[in-house]
């Protein structure tokens, strides 16, 4: 029986579902009807109806008439919504699955520190200062290191004036969630190094483009050399 406990019924089967789904724990050749869910899950068959729908739409299930409902490859999955991103990384991903993401964040951060340096007004410099500020108090235990890490990287996709680059916020605050956890965990320390944060801030508040994207880039660079050596020591 699911307890809806901040979200209704549809919703919280959606990601239970989800969740059960990419943690392997349904045949992908073997998927339960629509009323063997709703007997399994204890709820009506019309909210069951709506969260198979709901999947479907984001790529992870197909359901037809006939056909019965099929768990769909990755290569269906829609890997920008940000429930079917969580419920991948919270199924102990691969390190190609990080590597993968901080390979785009190498494609599209680097050009929006550039733009921000080029674009920002004060009030996006200033809440970049904010998410610089929080970092070093987390050094102090003062905040959370991986929350204040994550505004610093949102604010320069704000402070980019791109729009598609904005819209990337929350996508890339859960993936980074595990993805600094991680690189955190391989170089051995428990927070960012603010310093080189602190230059890739200098850079965009002084107008200098070239150096913001070459900054942000090394930041980018080092996350991808560390989760690739560790590729690398596992095979």
């Amino acid at each position: 029986m699911i307890k809806a406990a901040g979200r209704n019924l549809t919703h919280q089967l959606a990601h239970d579902l989800g969740n059960a789904i990419l943690q392997g724990k349904f045949a992908s050749d073997a998927f339960p009807s629509e009323a063997e869910l709703s007997e399994r899950f204890g709820v009506s068959r019309s909210a069951t109806r709506e969260a198979v729908k709901m999947l479907t739409a984001k790529g992870i299930l197909s359901s037809r008439p006939r056909q019965g409902i099929r768990i769909m490859p990755e290569s269906h999955w829609n890997l920008f919504d940000t429930d079917v991103l969580d419920w991948i990384l919270r199924s102990k991903p691969g390190l190609d699955v990080l590597r993968d993401f901080v390979q785009m964040r190498a494609a599209i951060e680097p050009e929006a520190a550039a733009l921000a340096a080029l674009r920002s007004d004060s009030g996006g410099i200033a809440e970049i200062e904010a998410a610089l500020e929080r970092m070093q108090a987390a050094e102090l235990g003062q905040d959370d290191v991986l929350d204040s890490d994550i505004a610093f990287h949102g604010a320069i996709l704000k402070a980019s004036g791109n729009r598609f680059f904005i819209q990337l916020q929350p996508f890339s605050a859960t993936a980074l969630r595990v993805s600094i956890r991680h690189t955190n965990r391989f170089k051995g320390v428990n927070a960012a190094d603010t310093a080189s944060h602190a230059r890739v801030l200098s850079a965009i508040k002084r107008g200098k483009d070239q150096q913001a994207r070459k900054l942000m880039r090394g930041l980018i660079d080092e996350a991808l050399q560390l989760i690739e050596g560790e590729m690398h020591a596992a095979s």
